[in-house]
């Protein structure tokens, strides 16, 4: 294959003039959050006939595990705020038959009347907010009496090798603002950083778990193209600098992930912590 040839299929596998939030269901959700999303319902123990609201749920990958729990005599919401996740949430049937509602809406005013849900679950969202304090209010407030609180936020990328390969290529070949965006979703590392303004805003029995799990991509050059494919403003700034760069971009990730690769391709463990509380 020549240079040039090579180049236009590397730029075919980016995926850039693709939909992000259908590339973020078909390649991010199955590897990355599908794994935490089983462990985080199985956390939120949601029981028959309970009422239960998704948080931030994206494309829904959690909400969908929620309804067979419920059962038809409850109910499930899946609540974000990005008009495009939840278009690929509605277009994707629920294989336990129950009727999800899926909402558009804000975290810092929740649009459900006090003491609504027995369960609020949030998967990867806590860290985006940009009050968190007015978010675990709001969420608190749609809670009944005794209601429970189960989310997971990534630890620190100190914790992630995979992010922090990335990053660290991000800054070197594309830009700081790219290298700060990566970073974006381990702003809440430390476990005081939930702990304590979950404690602010009433919440009881706060318990904080640390966790790792591997995650599988088929290779270092896979998981750099479908992170970044996925994320609409990681897209929009890889798409922006020359082959040489992203060839590079890539060269330097799969260099400092060559340890996580085995015979299945690349094993990645990502840590997070599960988090409980009551009302």
């Amino acid at each position: 294959m020549s240079a040039k040839e090579n180049s236009m299929s590397q730029r075919e596998q980016w995926n850039f003039d693709g939909n992000p939030d259908e590339l973020y269901e078909r390649y991010l959700v199955p590897a990355k959050f599908g794994p935490w999303a089983a462990d985080l319902v199985a956390l939120g123990a949601p029981q028959a006939g309970e009422r239960v609201l998704d948080v931030a749920c994206g494309t829904g990958v959690v909400t969908r595990l929620v309804g067979p729990h419920v059962g038809a005599k409850g109910k499930v919401i899946g609540l974000d705020l990005n008009a495009g996740r939840l278009e690929v949430a509605r277009s994707l049937s629920s294989s336990s038959g129950i009727t999800i509602e899926w909402r558009e809406g804000d975290v810092s005013a929740l649009p459900f009347p006090d003491a609504n849900f027995d369960l609020v679950i949030c998967q990867q969202g806590l860290q985006f907010f940009p009050d968190r304090l007015v978010a675990l209010r709001e969420m608190s407030r749609v809670l009944v009496s005794g209601g429970r609180l189960a989310l997971n936020v990534w630890r620190s990328i100190e914790h992630q090798p995979g992010a922090l390969a990335m990053a660290t290529a991000l800054q070197r070949h594309v830009s700081a603002e790219a290298a700060a965006f990566r970073h974006t979703p381990f702003a809440l590392g430390g476990s005081e950083d939930i702990e304590a303004p979950m404690r602010e805003v009433g919440f009881r029995d706060v318990e904080i778990r640390p966790t790792v799990k591997t995650v599988r991509f088929p290779s270092a050059e896979a998981f750099t193209m479908r992170y970044i494919s996925g994320v609409a403003p990681l897209a929009r700034m890889v798409s922006e600098v020359d082959d040489n760069a992203r060839t590079a971009l890539l060269k330097d990730v799969s260099a400092a992930l060559q340890s996580y690769v085995d015979a299945d391709g690349l094993a990645i463990p990502t840590a997070s912590h599960l988090v409980t509380a009551h009302t």
